[in-house]
Parts: structure tokens; C-alpha cells; sequence
């Protein structure tokens, strides 16, 4: 590994779960390696970790030490040259980085899988195609994006030279998810003859409301066709993650659902006052707090459809609300790589960092 990027990936114990987080979406890598000031290797952090962290209750603001893996395989220096043993070692772990240490435990370099298949001819993989269904509800009148909506549908948002539909739709075929199911309502032609008229490589159907049903009602109409476990995505949020890692999470954690949950930060641009005993002790200037929110992204049980009734408004957070006492509802949080268009603000800001606003 370049030296330079090394370097980067090296950090202290005590930095807090969410400078690890900033870290990992700063490199774009999905590990770091945790050293002391020698930079010997006291453990590493990934990003399942930090998510299965989150998820047991450890706070943004803790240290990594709580979470970090302090048992990692390495191999010591003399050993580097070994390309077959590495490369045996790494596929019957399944682990894609590996450092090289000194005697003392100090890491020289990181031996990546893909440096493992520089110089060797690789036949591209084929495309393993998914059962799962995944329901993109469109049906909504998309009122916060006024005055676009008021000509087209929410869905057909251009995102660069795309409508938001299409770039949600390659997202998921990354991972060989290509069966997609729209619910539609709100000038739904205009999405008909999008989806009839351009060539996908996908699998394309949908339902009509009657009536607007909400953000979960419109799943009832679809009982007979998500047989299997189904994916659920509102039509203005694009997630960059991987959804096959997703549909794993999902099954391992025995779940009936689970939510997309991606960090962020509320900035209060004021004074807020802590009062006690109707006393003040203390005034926390323009604080930040740290919060989960929900992406609009779901990974269901077919199971969940049985607690609506069929053809009957219902919004997403109700459905959690009346199957969460029954059903295991668990959260697979991400740190990056959501883009909301939901709102104009949000549009222009997910437009920026997607790298299209010259193209709008």
C-alpha cells in the first residue's frame, strides 16, 4: 500500500466512534488500523463494527478501544513476498486487507486483495442476479418540491442527467437486485411511459392507488406479489451502500425489518440553557447532537404486509409502531453516502456532493 495511504488509515485509541466514522468516509476504505504513538498494531476497526457498536448502544462520542478488534490476523515482514500463502489466507478468511508487521509490532504496510491480482488475468465475474423484489414507492404528490411537481412527478427529479428513479434503480442492480415494483398514483402516465419507453435491464412492474395510501398503505396491494423477503425505497432517496451486505444484515439479525438509519448532525445555532431546580447551571453554546435518521429505506419480511389493511392509508412510522411489540424491528446504520432530494434544500446539497449540479 502507497505509503501516504497507510498513514492515513493509522489511528489513535481514543479518537471517538464518530472521528472513526469521519475517517472512514474521509479515505473511502472500510477499515483503520488502531496504533499507539510507535505505531504498533493494537487492533483495527471497520466499519461493521462500528456499526454493530452503534446498534448496542455505544454513544458517538465514545472511543474506539470499546469497539475495536483486538485479535487481527497479520504476517511479519519477511514473510511479504509469500504471495500464495497471503493470498490462502486471506480467501479462508475472507478478509480483504491484511498488515504486514515488524518483530515489535510495528505495521510497515497493508497488503490489499485487489494488489494480490495486479498483473494477473481476472475474467469479469458474471452477474449473479437477486430474487428479492424491490418496491419503489412513487405515488406521492411530492408537494415540498414545488413548483417542479406541479408539471412532473416527484420520481423524475433530475439528479445530473438522469431522473432520481434511474440512478435508484442501478444502485441496486450494482448488487443484482433488478426486480422493481412502483406504486403509483400522482401523474402516474408520465412514469408509465418513462419506464415503458426506456430499455432497461430490469424487471418492471406496478400497482395503481385508488386513493393516496400513504407511505406504507399501498404495500397491501401488493400481498400476492412479495412472496420473499423485499426491499422498500422512497423514490427520492439514493443510497450509495451496499445492499447485497444490506439483505445480509437483515437475515443474520432474524429481523422482520429493517430501517436504513444514516448519522448526521443537528446544529442548534443558539444558546440552549440547562436548568435544574429551577436554576441555571450552565449554557451550552450552539451545540451539536449527534442522531440516527431514517433514510427511507427498508428491507421487509413478508409478514409486515399483515399489519395493514388492504387499500387503507397508513405512513411508514405507524406500520413500526404497530409491529415493533411483535416483530424484531432492527436499524443497519450507515454514516455517508445518503442523498435526500425530498426537499429543495436537501436536493441541492445531495445535487452537489453526487457531482451533478452542473448538469440541472
Amino acid at each position: 500500500m502507497d505509503k501516504i495511504k497507510l498513514k492515513s488509515l493509522l489511528v489513535p485509541g481514543d479518537i471517538t466512534i464518530k472521528q472513526a466514522m469521519q475517517k472512514l468516509s474521509e479515505t473511502q476504505e472500510r477499515i483503520l488500523f488502531v496504533v499507539n504513538k510507535h505505531e504498533r498494531l493494537l487492533g483495527t476497526i471497520m466499519d461493521g463494527d462500528l456499526r454493530r457498536g452503534i446498534i448496542k448502544g455505544c454513544g458517538f462520542g465514545e472511543t474506539i478501544e470499546c469497539i475495536m478488534k483486538k485479535e487481527f490476523l497479520s504476517i511479519k515482514s519477511d514473510m511479504h513476498g509469500e504471495e500464495e500463502f497471503v493470498t490462502k489466507m486471506m480467501v479462508e478468511n475472507k478478509i480483504e486487507q491484511i498488515p504486514v508487521l515488524d518483530n515489535n509490532g510495528v505495521i510497515l504496510d497493508v497488503i490489499l486483495w485487489t494488489d494480490l491480482l495486479t498483473g494477473k488475468r481476472q475474467s469479469a465475474p458474471s452477474q449473479k442476479l437477486e430474487s428479492n423484489q424491490v418496491v419503489i414507492m412513487a405515488g406521492g404528490e411530492g408537494t415540498r418540491l414545488d413548483p417542479f411537481t406541479k408539471i412532473f412527478p416527484k420520481p423524475l427529479i433530475p439528479v445530473g442527467n438522469k431522473p432520481a428513479i434511474e440512478i435508484i434503480m442501478e444502485r441496486f442492480y450494482r448488487y443484482g437486485f433488478h426486480k422493481f415494483i412502483y406504486t403509483l398514483n400522482y401523474k402516474k402516465e408520465y412514469l408509465k411511459l418513462f419506464l415503458k419507453e426506456n430499455n432497461f435491464p430490469y424487471q418492471i412492474d406496478w400497482i395503481e392507488e385508488k386513493d393516496f395510501l400513504g407511505t406504507a398503505g399501498s404495500l397491501s396491494l401488493l400481498e400476492d406479489k412479495l412472496t420473499d423477503t423485499f426491499f422498500v425505497a422512497n423514490c427520492d432517496s439514493i443510497l450509495d451502500i451496499n445492499f447485497e451486505e444490506l439483505l445480509n444484515w437483515h437475515k443474520d439479525h432474524n429481523a422482520a425489518m429493517t430501517i436504513v438509519g444514516c448519522h448526521s448532525e443537528v446544529k442548534i445555532p443558539f444558546g440552549v440553557l440547562q436548568m435544574a431546580d429551577g436554576r441555571l447551571e450552565k449554557i451550552l453554546e450552539k451545540p451539536v447532537h449527534d442522531v440516527t435518521i431514517n433514510t427511507g429505506v427498508y428491507v421487509m419480511e413478508p409478514c409486515m404486509i399483515t399489519y395493514l389493511q388492504k387499500g387503507r392509508r397508513m405512513d411508514i412510522n405507524e406500520l413500526i409502531d404497530i409491529a415493533a411489540g411483535k416483530e424484531k424491528i432492527t436499524v443497519y446504520p450507515i454514516y455517508s453516502g445518503w442523498f435526500d432530494l425530498g426537499q429543495w434544500k436537501e436536493y441541492k446539497n445531495s445535487i452537489e456532493k453526487l457531482g451533478g449540479a452542473e448538469a440541472v
